[in-house]
């Protein structure tokens, strides 16, 4: 969903509060295969060790300052949790560790760059048409598998962020998104592009028949033709929002306590 993208990039605030809402039938396809597995097998002497803490200490009242707006110690933490939550689970599939250091100094540089397009976007103006806000509230319900709007914002009360807090965030992703698609233009795809994704998508999927010995084909192109729009629409705001971050970064005035 394009959505994610843009929250993603642009605010990964209310992400990580967002992904704390879901139950455990709500999480992604992998998540609800374990919790639908048997009992003795969850119980496995081989299943996978609790995830450990995040490493927070040391962490700074301000984390860092950008062109005067400060990034404080409660933001920067729960971005991190949540990011270091999902590296942990990953590095107990791959074996890897995680670094810590590092993705700290990845979690505070996302938050610059959030920090930096929001402040963009107010110094073009840009405005949420309560309409937009609408829209954008329906889609983390949809996508955090809720029933209302008013279960999303009691999801968000438990985590401590009260509705209007929500609301003035939700309107700080649309002024962000509505900068990323003045930055990207025209995004969609022509023929050729959509050829070309589709075709290593096969390649990509006969690659994985091979070390697999499984048989699983890719859907025919016009089937798959509306998700290929998308992913390629996706790829070039995420494009257009990295090139303007990195622009703004080079004008700002940045420093960083971590």
């Amino acid at each position: 969903m394009r959505k994610k993208l843009l929250l993603s990039i642009a605010l990964a605030g209310i992400v990580s509060v967002a992904s704390a809402c879901g139950t455990p039938e709500s999480g992604s396809e992998s998540g609800s295969d374990t919790s639908q597995a048997p009992a003795e097998e969850s119980a496995a002497p081989d299943a996978a060790p609790e995830i450990p803490e995040a490493d927070l200490e040391g962490v700074p009242d301000v984390v860092a300052v950008v062109n005067g707006t400060e990034i404080l110690k409660a933001d920067f933490e729960s971005v991190y949790t949540t990011q270091y939550r999902t590296s942990a689970t990953q590095s107990q599939m791959s074996g890897e560790p995680v670094d810590q250091d590092e993705l700290k100094t990845q979690t505070i540089d996302g938050m610059i760059g959030t920090e930096l397009l929001v402040q963009e976007a107010g110094e073009r103006g840009l405005e949420a048409s309560d309409e937009a806000i609408t829209a954008a509230l329906d889609e983390l319900v949809a996508a955090n598998q809720l029933g209302s709007a008013d279960e999303f914002y009691a999801a968000l009360a438990e985590q401590g962020m009260d509705e209007a807090t929500v609301k003035d965030q939700l309107a700080t992703q649309v002024q962000v998104e509505q900068l990323i698609q003045e930055e990207a233009g025209d995004t969609a795809p022509s023929e050729e592009e959509l050829t070309a994704a589709y075709d290593e998508a096969v390649a990509q999927q006969e690659e994985q028949n091979a070390q697999s010995g499984e048989e699983t084909e890719v859907p025919p192109f016009e089937e798959a033709k509306p998700a290929l729009e998308e992913q390629l629409k996706t790829q070039k705001e995420s494009a257009a929002a990295e090139t303007l971050v990195t622009s703004l970064r080079e004008e700002a005035d940045v420093t960083i306590n971590l």
